[in-house]
């Protein structure tokens, strides 16, 4: 296994015969994700470093995975010192970095520094491509189905898109699973929610996020970062693939692809998801200077249930969106 902590060209890994491991997510799915970060903590780590940090490197010490590539470009500044402390517990790290200024030359020659130290050819790489970009049209689909024909929950949304920046170290399991979930929609009826939400930012360390916003009549039909994971635009090649990528680069890719998706599946609002201890935290300003509709943060710690303030704050911004949107609808 190669792990890796934030999303990578993974048609090179698996060009290298090997199995991706999404660290964050091997790490989140974990019916223990509490006490990773808690063994993080026994072993040195402070409180006020990110809990996904620690839940990473706990994953990792748990699961014996010996090599490692570490995202030290367009990523957690973070990842650089768990990536030294990996090489001090004798695990093999590979660094790889995505330019700040989406540099087409500087994104090529890392991608192909990670295909010679996996020793992926060009050709096995193109191959990889194919057979994941046909999953991924699927996954285009699964996106369809949320936002333009209503059957899809934010939550099903949530977990096959995050699950596509390595597709479960599976892709045949994966497209399986997919197509079968994609069947049984079929028979659904469109939901009828009266409020649609974006999410932004990371995957959320809370669970059942998802499931208490549809209890209020609301329902998230984007999924920002998690599309993202499953590379919805069409490109060339595997280096205009990963330009095209928003989430490591500045703030102003993201806004379009927002901006986008706010006209196209017609949000009331957004829900601006933030890690404590994060830098990406600074950008809800921008976030709040450069978007049209009303935005809810919500900050999240550790592992675990959404807790009763986060629950009141969501109920009260859902309420809030409903009676503006009511408001706009009456004849003036």
């Amino acid at each position: 296994m190669i792990g890796f902590t934030a999303t990578v060209p993974v048609e090179v890994i698996y060009a290298s015969d090997q199995k991706p491991v999404d660290l964050n997510n091997l790490f989140i799915t974990s019916n223990q994700a509490d006490k990773l970060v808690e063994q993080a903590e026994v072993d040195g780590f402070s409180y006020s470093t990110c809990s996904w940090i620690k839940g990473i490197y706990s994953t990792v010490v748990n699961h014996d995975i010996r090599k490692v590539i570490t995202v030290t470009g367009g990523d957690c500044s973070n990842s650089v010192a768990l990536g030294e402390l990996f090489v001090r517990n004798g695990i093999e790290v590979i660094p790889f970095e995505y330019p700040f200024n989406r540099n087409r030359e500087r994104l090529s020659e890392q991608i192909e520094a990670l295909a010679k130290h996996l020793s992926a050819t060009g050709s096995k790489i193109d191959e990889e491509r194919s057979r994941l970009n046909r999953i991924r049209e699927k996954l285009k689909r699964l996106d369809h189905l949320t936002y333009v024909e209503n059957i899809v929950s934010g939550q099903e949304n949530h977990q096959f898109l995050v699950s596509s920046s390595d597709f479960g170290g599976d892709p045949d399991k994966f497209e399986e699973d997919l197509d079968r979930f994609l069947l049984s929609t079929e028979k659904r009826k469109p939901k009828e929610e009266k409020i649609r939400l974006g999410y932004l930012g990371v995957p959320p360390i809370l669970n059942g996020l998802y499931d208490f916003i549809e209890s209020l009549g609301a329902r998230v039909v984007f999924n920002e970062v998690q599309r993202q994971f499953s590379m919805p635009y069409h490109s060339e090649n595997i280096v205009d693939q990963y330009l095209a990528y928003t989430y490591p680069y500045s703030i102003e890719q993201r806004l379009s692809d927002i901006n986008e998706a706010i006209a196209e599946r017609k949000l009331d609002g957004l829900i601006h998801y933030t890690q404590t201890f994060c830098y990406r935290q600074i950008y809800d300003i921008i976030l709040r200077q450069s978007l049209s509709v009303p935005i809810l943060t919500m900050e999240g710690d550790r592992p675990g249930e959404i807790d009763s303030r986060e629950s009141m704050r969501i109920e009260t911004y859902v309420r809030m969106l409903l009676k503006r949107k009511v408001a706009s609808q009456k004849p003036r």
